[in-house]
């Protein structure tokens, strides 16, 4: 690997000389030598060096802490300082310009290879720093979110551009200013950089011009290397518009419910009209399969669900001649098998309707029984869904209590004793105990 590429700035010929000789007796490479200040920069843009080596002490009108501060702000160039004397004036101005290294005049060859070597790994170092941190300056500047930084002081020392937008304060005007002035919040949010959390929360945000924001914000310290946690980084983000997305969502909602809740009611409405000795049986159904459900503590979207399916879970029986549903006597085997097919027929019905829950499965099942004795799949207790084993029971006890032109109520007594006595065999027990304990220790009635 070839050595560096070094510029000598010596403004006594002899040390000059002497340097340049020794500088590549070690294998570098000499740009150039000059002896003052001023002709440093042409030096540079001619040949660019890796390094230079420059006497604090120039004659002329730039300085060797002129040259040293030019070259590195403008090219990246690191320097070391050799000299032989200088005043405590001198010294403190040439540590203002962050030097490299130094060399005290006389000094021995190890030594000067040494010191080169350090400050070019020192100014690699810190050309990756300066890189890594222009990287992250840029990500922070382009990024969505708002992102203020504070000093131990709780002073704001950056804002970028989304924290400007978002908070009214231009970036001028917000450094150096406490960060509780620039993020008022309604809700209190202690920026105690000691006592910080970096969970998320919500808040609103009080803007430069009195705008209230609603805002995701968090809020994390930064840790010195001494354990001690003297600044943050506060992150927040406009919530503007995901509030206004789930508004709008939940008005859509709310309109899509009332049009099914409307829909799914003129249907039942329809099929009451054919079967006229049943009207009602639906609607009261579906008031005792959605009490029994919040008896058994289901969440809201089963229990909307479920009164939705039980409302209309006789649709079916529009494809059944209307002289059978309305016969006055015991029907034959023949016209019960027909009856018997109305739940497929309003599987087939409601199949294609992509309802939020799964209704023409419920529908389906309905009259099916835990032991394969039901109808229309026989299926068994794990097969059945258990919106569907609800209002089979709800069925069952309103169907028993109720008048039917071909037999009298058997009354709800009677109804509560068929479920209690084929609890597990016919019916879910714990949607039987829930129906019981309505009926017999909360009141419950039909409208």
């Amino acid at each position: 690997m070839a050595k560096a590429r070094i510029l000598i700035v010596e403004d006594e010929a002899l040390v000059a000389r002497d340097l340049v000789n020794t500088v590549k007796s070690l294998g570098y490479e000499v740009t150039d030598l000059v002896q003052n200040g001023e002709v440093v920069v042409q030096s540079v843009e001619k040949n660019l060096p890796d390094l230079a080596i420059m006497d604090i002490v120039l004659k002329g009108r730039v300085d060797g802490i002129e040259a040293a501060a030019i070259l590195w702000e403008k090219y990246s160039i690191p320097v070391v300082y050799i000299t032989s004397f200088a005043d405590d004036l001198t010294f403190e101005r040439a540590k203002l310009t962050e030097p490299f290294g130094y060399l005290i005049k006389p000094y021995e060859e190890r030594e000067l290879e040494l010191t080169i070597e350090i400050a070019l790994y020192k100014a690699r170092m810190r050309r990756l720093l300066k890189e890594r941190g222009q990287w992250l300056y840029t990500i922070l500047k382009s990024i969505d979110d708002g992102i203020i930084v504070t000093d131990n002081r709780g002073k704001v020392t950056f804002i970028n551009p989304s924290a400007q937008k978002i908070t009214g304060w231009n970036e001028p005007d917000a450094n150096e200013q406490p960060v509780d002035r620039i993020i008022k919040l309604k809700e209190e949010v202690n920026f105690n950089p000691v006592s910080v959390s970096s969970t998320p929360g919500e808040a609103s945000l009080i803007t430069r011009t009195g705008l209230e924001i609603p805002v995701e914000l968090t809020v994390a310290a930064l840790p010195e290397e001494s354990g001690q946690s003297t600044s943050q980084v506060i992150v927040f983000r406009d919530m503007s518009s995901r509030r206004r997305a789930e508004q709008e969502l939940r008005e859509s909602w709310a309109k899509l419910r009332r049009a099914l809740k409307g829909t799914i009611q003129a249907i039942s409405t329809t099929i009451e009209r054919r079967d006229p000795y049943t009207a009602g049986h639906q609607r009261r159904v579906a008031q005792l399969a959605e009490a029994i459900a919040r008896e058994m503590n289901l969440p809201e979207v089963k229990i909307e669900g479920i009164r939705f399916a039980a409302q209309i879970h006789d649709i079916g029986k529009l494809y059944v001649p209307a002289e059978i549903l309305s016969k006055p006597t015991k029907l034959t085997d023949l016209e019960y098998t027909i009856i018997k097919t109305h739940p497929q027929a309003g599987y087939e019905i409601l199949k294609n309707i992509e309802f939020p829950w799964p209704i023409a499965d419920i529908v389906l099942q309905h009259h099916e029984r835990l032991n394969c004795s039901g109808y229309p799949a026989g299926l068994k207790d794990g097969e059945i869904l258990l919106e569907a084993r609800i209002l089979a029971i709800a069925g069952v006890v309103e169907a028993m209590s109720s008048h039917r032109p071909y037999r009298p109520s058997f009354g709800i007594d009677k109804a509560l004793e068929e479920i209690r006595l084929n609890n597990g065999l016919l019916y879910e027990p714990e949607a039987v105990t829930a129906c019981q304990r309505l009926f017999l220790e909360k009141g419950f009635s039909f409208d």
